[in-house]
């Protein structure tokens, strides 16, 4: 198992390169964005009108020596986020203490048993404009290979493993009205994983990560 990460271990450096340099930034997450979001200039925002938060985009190996992205899906509830599929993360907390360690602690109450992770930067800032949240995205690797997750069915209704080779395959992206759990219909792009659409500023995260991807050469 150790020698399966060892023989990715110069592209994992190579990510951590790519993730000091100037980032795609909002251009790329916008390409995948709801038609009618709204784009603020995040710069402007007063610390009292955001939430703090952090999500984790956990790099994984699977039994076949395959990268993929470990996902959540929500239960349903009155909220703005109500049944989406999500990154495991959540709000800062001040015990935490940087927004990395929220993004760790989150993952580990999501998706549960991931001691082992290698933080390795993170992609641009993301606002959410329905919620309030600001988002810092980090990047990790998972050290342990095919990990046991064992998801807290009080927060999380079911885990999606997408497949990194899915990610990057343009075939997937798609454009329709999406319902968005909560009784709304939204008109936005999306990724379709299976019988799944990943939206939102999920999507907008994965596209940043798929360009760097891409632009790198990292599969």
């Amino acid at each position: 198992k150790e020698r399966i990460l060892f023989q990715s271990f110069w592209k994992i450096n190579k990510l951590k390169s790519a993730l000091l340099k100037q980032l795609p930034g909002i251009q790329i997450q916008y390409e995948m964005a709801p038609l009618y979001r709204q784009r603020p200039d995040i710069q402007t925002i007063e610390p009292q009108n955001f939430i703090k938060s952090a999500v984790m985009i956990l790099l994984c190996k699977d039994e076949n020596n395959e990268w993929f992205i470990p996902l959540t899906q929500r239960y349903k509830y009155e909220g703005h986020h109500s049944a989406q599929i999500s990154l495991p993360g959540g709000k800062y907390e001040v015990l935490d203490g940087c927004l990395q360690k929220t993004a760790l602690r989150e993952c580990n109450e999501e998706i549960g048993n991931i001691e082992n992770i290698l933080v390795l930067g993170k992609l641009t800032t993301i606002y959410i404009p329905i919620s309030g949240y600001m988002v810092e995205p980090y990047i990790g690797i998972c050290k342990e290979i095919n990990p046991n997750f064992n998801i807290d069915v009080k927060e999380v209704k079911s885990l999606i493993k997408l497949s990194l080779t899915m990610l990057l395959d343009d075939g997937i992206v798609m454009h329709g009205i999406i319902n968005n759990g909560s009784g709304n219909k939204i008109e936005a792009p999306y990724f379709k994983c299976k019988n799944h659409k990943i939206w939102g500023a999920t999507a907008m995260i994965l596209n940043e990560l798929k360009v760097i991807f891409k632009t790198e050469k990292l599969l």
